[in-house]
């Protein structure tokens, strides 16, 4: 079958608004649950989150010039270098010599056979360091895939650091990688990934020292049935968190090399909503760079630091996340949640969620915009049980703040297929969501994070 297309080709369209006196195709009225000819949906849990973040985690891989450390959060680190390695990167035309360590994870049987799956890592990476994430999954046969990358990393920019990138064109014929997640191929087939393996390989400059420090890697797996439509969840919150808003279209036109800002920055945006309700703000020496025109500097870091320079954009779910995990004490995830009730959950506990959607305009009541794909940030419910979001694709911060409909959300947030403005059927994104929380988090907290799977 054709390979499927990137997931920059996919969600490229972020707020392609429709015309202002249209209101795009109308639904087909025979929309359904499913698509035509999907499979049953699975019996069992339809996610499955595993992490390694703990002493005993770090212990329990595969070490190859690596150490774990203790501690109050506990890491990974170069120790004596397993060899040297070269890398051409791809962005810079430059080819340099690193020495590098390496831990493979032991091999985790997720709880459901999975379709997809999205690894997620918080670390540090020094200037002139840098940390790639692979995954290698089995199949139900028994085979494996190769081991793929789903990220080469780094926090950083500068002349002695590699480019931020994504890899497409990874396949084995079976399954693909798009962007930043792993996908069976043809999910109708049968095939499923039942094991897989995470290997951090970090890298430094030769004789440097240096290390990056990894406190956190791990993957969600899932096999979200193919759906139009979800069942509604019953609202049981109103609460609504004191977050900051930022408008994402009072940068439009701002540096072209990250994506020229606008539409292309909601989950930079975003994420520096949440980034600041946590407290952490980037120091004036880091936004030093920024055109002193321009306000909320810290937006443009925002983009600057998620930047994917295969992808050419800022809308990489998992370096999103990196990005946050950078700001001191932070901890940070990409997940899949089951229902507006899962974001209760965490919301009730004081942590606000990103959630990554996709409509028509008149699939969602008071947007005024559609969009192939779009992240806002839920940061709380009214007494109606109606969704409280940060949408940043407002003409001005104080208009970020905008109310819901709880049923419009729920479907177009956690549906996996839906109706492009010119009729044809179009993927979402089936639930896709950041969230960001203490490193130390609160027993109400830890609570909430166990219940959704990211502790």
């Amino acid at each position: 079958m054709p390979r499927p297309p990137s997931r920059r080709t996919v969600l490229a369209a972020a707020l392609a608004v429709t015309a202002a006196t249209g209101t795009g195709a109308a639904l087909p009225a025979a929309a359904e649950e499913a698509a035509p000819g999907a499979p049953a949906a699975p019996a069992g849990p339809l996610v499955d989150n595993a992490f390694w973040t703990s002493y005993a985690d770090w212990r329990a891989g595969a070490a190859n010039g690596v150490r774990a450390v203790s501690g109050a959060r506990p890491s990974l680190v170069i120790a004596t270098p397993a060899g040297t390695t070269t890398y051409a990167d791809p962005h810079t035309g430059k080819t340099t010599t690193w020495e590098y360590a390496t831990w493979t994870s032991p091999l985790h049987r997720p709880k459901v056979p999975a379709t997809e799956a999205i690894a997620s890592w918080n670390a540090s990476t020094p200037a002139g360091t840098w940390l790639q994430v692979e995954l290698r999954g089995r199949y139900g046969d028994g085979t494996d895939t190769p081991w793929y990358v789903m990220g080469r990393w780094t926090s950083g920019d500068g002349d002695g650091d590699i480019r931020r990138t994504s890899l497409d064109g990874q396949s084995d014929g079976r399954s693909s990688i798009w962007t930043d997640t792993f996908a069976v191929d043809d999910a109708a087939s049968g095939t499923r990934l039942v094991a897989y393996r995470l290997r951090l390989t970090l890298h430094r400059t030769p004789g440097s020292g240096l290390t990056p420090v990894v406190h956190r890697v791990g993957a969600m797996a899932s096999d979200i049935p193919d759906r139009f439509t979800v069942p509604a969840s019953t609202p049981g919150l109103a609460r609504e968190l004191t977050v900051p808003r930022y408008s994402q279209n009072t940068h439009i036109g701002q540096y072209p090399e990250y994506d020229n800002g606008g539409e292309a920055w909601c989950s930079p945006t975003s994420s520096q909503m949440i980034i600041e309700y946590w407290g952490r703000v980037p120091t004036a020496e880091e936004l030093a760079w920024v055109n002193p025109d321009f306000d909320d500097p810290q937006v443009c870091h925002a983009a600057r630091y998620t930047y994917d320079y295969q992808y050419e954009g800022c809308g990489n779910w998992p370096f999103n996340a990196a990005y946050a995990a950078t700001y001191r004490e932070l901890s940070s995830a990409v997940t899949r949640l089951g229902s507006l009730a899962d974001v209760e959950t965490l919301v009730g506990a004081g942590i606000p969620v990103i959630t990554s959607q996709s409509f028509l305009r008149e699939e969602l009541t008071g947007a005024g915009y559609g969009t192939a794909g779009h992240l806002m940030t839920v940061i709380g419910f009214t007494a109606e049980g109606d969704v409280i979001a940060n949408d940043p694709a407002s003409p001005s911060n104080p208009a970020v703040r905008r109310v819901y409909r709880r049923a419009e959300w729920e479907t177009i947030w956690l549906r996996t297929k839906r109706y492009n403005a010119s009729g044809n059927v179009a993927s979402g994104t089936g639930g896709v969501c950041y969230v960001y929380w203490p490193a130390k988090p609160s027993a109400a907290q830890s609570r909430a994070l166990r219940a959704v799977g990211l502790l």
